[in-house]
């Protein structure tokens, strides 16, 4: 059973950076799509970046493209998210989370492809 745990949030100035990290364990992530997402009180969980099995492919929606960056090392069964140029707006918990059923170049955006999640990580951005 893959289990996935996120660390690196934390409270920071907005125009500060944090970086995410997702620890894999269990299984291998070379299998999986990755995705990271976020989360709000009251509201839905909200993609913000996604990459591929093998890392050549990444996709993030408007919000935090420019100041947001995925990456994955495979080896380190590892994801990352990068996060430069903080906004207020950006304050929630972040999720890591990893998609087994898709293709091998596929990225995929709803929370309903993916079937492991981790527990999440608070980030808050003070103004």
């Amino acid at each position: 059973q893959l289990q996935l745990v996120e660390s690196g949030g934390g409270l920071v100035q907005a125009g500060g950076s944090l970086r995410l990290s997702c620890a894999a364990s269990g299984r291998t992530i070379t299998a999986y799509s990755m995705g990271w997402f976020r989360q709000v009180p009251g509201k839905e969980r909200e993609f913000v970046a996604g990459i591929s099995r093998n890392g050549g492919r990444t996709y993030y929606p408007d919000s935090p493209k420019g100041r947001f960056t995925i990456s994955r090392n495979n080896e380190k069964s590892s994801v990352y998210l990068q996060m430069n140029s903080l906004k207020p707006e950006d304050t929630a918990i972040y999720f890591c989370a990893a998609n087994a059923g898709g293709t091998y170049y596929g990225i995929y955006a709803s929370p309903r492809d993916y079937g492991y999640w981790g527990q999440g990580t608070q980030v808050t951005v003070s103004s």
